[in-house]
């Protein structure tokens, strides 16, 4: 296994990624709240025949961006630009949360770049569980990480992790870059266009989470003609740490890849 962390040129962005291992190209899109160190426990379980590559978004990490405000339509983009920064015509794409909402943008803003999507946690529309995503956005970073195992982790996971507490482990951003993120995410309404997105789609959704509410996972399943939906019963947002086995099982067995 080969493991690379640079900056590329995508775009107009100098972009930070960690590009891990060798087979088919897996990008991990990460959420709002996070950066391209987000996977640690998913990559981990990956295992070989996956090229990991996750990367920083705008306004994240150590990628440069302008501190220019834009909508969700524009990170869909800077994605398609990435993967021709790495050369790659075509890749599967995995979000998380808020990056699940990115890899929706890129697959309707540019289908013939996405192989097949998995979507984490993430919900179709900001206005499913926006009262509790506002909730946590009005509230400081420090707040913030004290707020979010309760959102993110069953209380069993929360009892295992908090020897190690993976809950704090938000991105720190200065007021300009949050308040671009914050509204971005806040721009996000894809209900109505489900019915474009033809890519081969796993949806992985918790039953219990409330900052996507599993309804929303429910509607994407109906309304994307080739979706797939498996739950996590009681997972809450952060089922990509909490059942991070669970998770990467179920993306192996859709991509294909045969157990090591």
């Amino acid at each position: 296994m080969t493991t690379h962390q640079a900056t590329v040129r995508a775009g107009e962005l100098d972009v930070g990624v960690i590009d891990d291992g060798d087979g088919v190209p897996l990008v991990l899109v990460h959420g709002g709240e996070s950066d391209r160190t987000q996977f640690t426990a998913l990559r981990g379980r990956l295992g070989a025949g996956i090229r990991a590559i996750s990367y920083d978004q705008r306004d994240s990490g150590i990628t440069v961006n302008p501190p220019v405000p834009y909508p969700p339509e524009v990170l869909g983009d800077d994605l398609a630009d990435l993967l021709d920064a790495l050369d790659l015509p075509r890749a599967h794409l995995l979000g998380t949360s808020f990056g699940g909402v990115v890899a929706l943008q890129a697959a309707l803003r540019h289908p013939g770049r996405v192989a097949s999507l998995v979507l984490v946690a993430t919900t179709p529309s900001f206005a499913l569980g926006g009262e509790a995503i506002d909730e946590l956005l009005r509230m400081s970073h420090e707040d913030r990480q004290d707020a979010v195992a309760d959102f993110f982790f069953t209380p069993a996971g929360q009892a295992a992790l908090r020897s190690r507490p993976a809950a704090r482990t938000l991105t720190v951003r200065d007021p300009g870059q949050r308040a671009r993120r914050h509204d971005a995410a806040r721009l996000h309404e894809v209900r109505d266009r489900l019915g474009e997105i033809t890519a081969p789609t796993l949806l992985v959704h918790g039953t219990e989470d409330r900052l996507a509410p599993y309804e929303g996972a429910v509607l994407m399943a109906r309304r994307m003609p080739n979706a797939e939906l498996r739950a996590i019963e009681g997972g809450r947002h952060g089922i990509a740490v909490e059942f991070a086995d669970t998770v990467a099982r179920r993306v192996r067995d859709f991509l294909g890849v045969n157990a090591a």
